[in-house]
């Protein structure tokens, strides 16, 4: 309906591609469109056809079709891939916002950008050798890489096409930074990553559980020795075969620890955006992680417990939607994760931004794709949300109505099958299996 704000999770595999549509609420009477992320691991034909769908929805502007507010919340492949793609040529833009952790001059991650170019180079170098790596670290190879291509589609292209200069956000930003032709009864807010990126997703100690972040600051190893090729490194006649089969193995183990901390720290460095409109709020987390602790400066945070912790009058309070986070992760959405839980920041801060009580005014989706994670969607996570959201479906019905079998779900007795018959918010995987030509999952919310 024309009068109501429209959410558009585009399926494109695993990855995400958002539209947000508030109606009316330009200053000049029009409506104001969102796009968030345009990225995936999967096929890249889901994501040129969820484009080709975004322009359908678009207002054209001096013979472009004009979305007002660009967002790209980190710097993985499944969140911008489509931006080193040949789909923008007929677009414009009002506003490219991008996580602060991307803007290569950013005085407070020099640490994180060092650490990033590190294990995106030394991932790449594993997948060139053709290294053994177990299909999850080939997942999180293929999101690591870097994209030139779409950086620089981002950071020049788009923006000179459009006169704008793109702005890097953190919950710090200036509001003049942040302006957006709004009317009053809508905002967009910014609440994290946190300016700080170095001292707050790495610490001052670094991951207790690796103890290797003083090589950042001393300097990195060159990734193509960290990953050296096993044929091209002649055996040293001073140390037994097997010590040096050992030697290089830790080498490796060392690049991936890193290559899994990037990850971690890109997640967490996520764009996160409130959007408030006619006393509604809507949640875009990105990939944004928790864990169950928060301690200032001298150890690294994950962006939930932050944001809990320094902007909870602005994220504290019951959602009228919320974008599951990091494809339905279970690092990804605070929760108590066991029956027993009952306590704690985790189960704290769901039951603030998504109690049971407020079920009847809240929505959820999650752009999910089930691959090589485990963990990607954790289904008792989902089934726990649909216990505090409206929009939910029982997928076992579902499955049954439409005369669609279980046995087409990727994994279906390892991870689904427990959760399948238990109502969850809609899924743009399985609804493309109950809907194939859709493509895409809408969510309306009224005034």
């Amino acid at each position: 309906m024309a009068d109501k704000l429209l959410i558009r999770l585009y399926d494109v595999g695993l990855g995400d591609s958002i539209y947000c549509r508030m109606p009316k609420a330009h200053k000049n009477g029009r409506d104001f469109h969102i796009l968030i992320d345009c990225g995936t691991l999967s096929s890249t034909d889901y994501l040129a056809a969820a484009i080709d769908n975004l322009k359908t929805m678009l207002p054209e502007i001096d013979g472009k079709r004009h979305v007002d507010l660009l967002v790209v919340t980190h710097e993985h492949k499944d969140h911008m891939t489509g931006f080193g793609m040949d789909l923008w040529d007929d677009l414009s833009f009002g506003a490219i916002w991008m996580s602060a952790a991307m803007d290569l001059d950013h005085p407070e991650a020099k640490r994180a950008k060092k650490l990033h170019s590190f294990a995106a180079n030394a991932m790449e170098q594993a997948v060139r050798l053709n290294l053994a790596l177990s299909p999850p670290l080939m997942e999180l190879a293929a999101a690591l890489a870097l994209n030139k291509t779409a950086m620089k589609t981002l950071r020049e292209t788009l923006p000179q096409a459009s006169k704008i200069k793109p702005v890097y956000v953190h919950a710090k930003s200036k509001k003049a930074d942040l302006a957006l032709p709004l009317k009053t009864d809508a905002t967009v807010s910014v609440l994290g990553p946190e300016k700080d990126i170095d001292f707050y997703y790495l610490g001052k100690e670094g991951d207790p559980a690796l103890r290797r972040l003083g090589f950042i600051d001393t300097g990195l190893p060159d990734p193509l020795t960290a990953v050296p090729q096993p044929d091209a490194v002649p055996m040293p006649a001073n140390i037994d075969p097997a010590d040096f089969r050992q030697l290089r193995s830790r080498m490796l183990s060392t690049a991936l620890a890193f290559a899994d901390l990037d990850g971690k720290v890109c997640n967490n460095t996520s764009v996160v955006l409130l959007i408030e409109w006619k006393g509604k709020r809507l949640l875009f987390v990105g990939d944004a992680e928790w864990d169950g602790a928060y301690k200032e400066g001298t150890k690294a945070n994950c962006a939930w417990n932050v944001m809990w912790n320094l902007r909870k009058e602005k994220l504290k309070g019951p959602l009228a939607f919320y974008k599951i986070g990091h494809h339905g992760s279970v690092n990804a959405t605070p929760w108590g994760m066991t029956a027993a839980a009952s306590e704690g920041e985790p189960l704290a801060i769901l039951d603030a931004i998504l109690p049971v009580k407020s079920k009847a005014g809240a929505k959820a989706t999650v752009s999910t794709r089930r691959g090589n994670y485990e963990t990607i969607p954790r289904t008792d996570l989902l089934a726990e949300i649909g216990k505090r959201v409206s929009n939910t479906r029982n997928y076992a019905n579902a499955f049954k109505k439409a005369g669609k079998k279980t046995s087409a779900v990727p994994k279906f007795s390892e991870f689904e099958k427990k959760s399948f018959s238990q109502p969850q918010p809609l899924r743009t995987d399985l609804e493309r299996m109950l809907q194939e030509s859709r493509g895409f999952v809408d969510v309306e919310i009224e005034a």
